[in-house]
């Protein structure tokens, strides 16, 4: 890929996002590596380093839920680079409980970041990737197609992302730009950790929902003990960045395919594709 190409790519402090700057420049991407607190890309850069692509890798400030912040950086690569080739949207947070025992601010607080944050970089972006006839790649979930206990209001925003890209593909390839999803299961990156769960207090606080959350909680630890790498994670980003016509729904291991298998049997989104592209075309 021509190192003239540039990326966007959010939230990349820690995880998939970080690994998946460090992979593109690799692949021989421009990356802006955005992140809410520039404070924080030390280990980003230090990854950079390592892999010997410092040079390919800018940081900058964006924070997805401020809709200044992101005028103002893509104003900034459109200026330094003349040009953005793709918008891989990875910034989220995870949020744990169930609705009864949460606040609505807390539900609204997990749709800003995880829904309407990837709604408003992707709006502020597709004039810059008409131009360049570039692509739109964005880090969902399985919880975007398997709903899951404690995880209503993440699961409702990635479900939204899901619909809402589903929905623009077919009008975004009208205009020449390429729309993909990325479905990470479990991943052992700091994405969990960052939750900041004070567990014994959530049980003792859970009430009736105890039970079921103490098992809940048993299963996911167990998952992410046998989580991929944000690495192995972070590889079907670039590979979606330099294919030709990447699937529109792309899984990132053999059991993320097994598990939204379970309520799509359209695994790569072709038949909705088809389907819809029709009704523009």
């Amino acid at each position: 890929m021509p190192s003239e190409k540039t990326v966007l790519i959010t939230g990349t402090s820690s995880g998939i996002g970080l690994a998946a700057a460090v992979a593109a420049a690799r692949a021989g991407w421009t990356v802006v590596a955005t992140m809410r607190d520039t404070g924080k890309a030390q280990t980003l850069l230090k990854e950079a380093a390592e892999q010997a692509v410092t040079d390919r890798i800018q940081v900058k400030r964006l924070d997805v839920v401020d809709a200044d912040s992101i005028a103002a950086c893509l104003e900034e690569v459109i200026a330094e680079h003349g040009r953005l080739d793709a918008l891989v949207n990875n910034a989220g947070a995870a949020q744990v409980g169930t609705i009864e025992q949460m606040s609505l601010d807390e539900v609204r607080a997990a749709m800003e970041v995880n829904f309407f944050g990837v709604v408003a970089a992707t709006r502020a972006a597709l004039p810059h990737l008409r131009a360049s006839q570039g692509r739109v790649i964005t880090v969902t979930s399985v919880g975007g197609a398997v709903g899951q206990p404690f995880n209503e209001a993440y699961c409702a925003a990635k479900f939204a992302v899901e619909g809402f890209m589903q929905s623009l593909a077919p009008v975004a390839a009208t205009v020449g730009v390429g729309v993909t999803v990325i479905e990470p299961g479990a991943v052992a990156s700091e994405f969990v950790a960052n939750i900041g769960l004070d567990i014994p207090a959530m049980l003792a606080a859970a009430g009736p929902y105890a039970p079921a959350l103490q098992a809940y909680l048993a299963r996911t630890q167990q998952s992410f003990g046998n989580a991929q790498t944000s690495f192995e994670a972070a590889a079907p980003i670039v590979e979606a960045l330099n294919a030709d016509a990447p699937a529109f729904r792309v899984q990132t291991s053999e059991w993320a395919r097994e598990f939204v298998g379970t309520t799509l049997a359209d695994l790569d989104g072709s038949a909705v594709q088809t389907l819809t592209r029709a009704w523009v075309r």
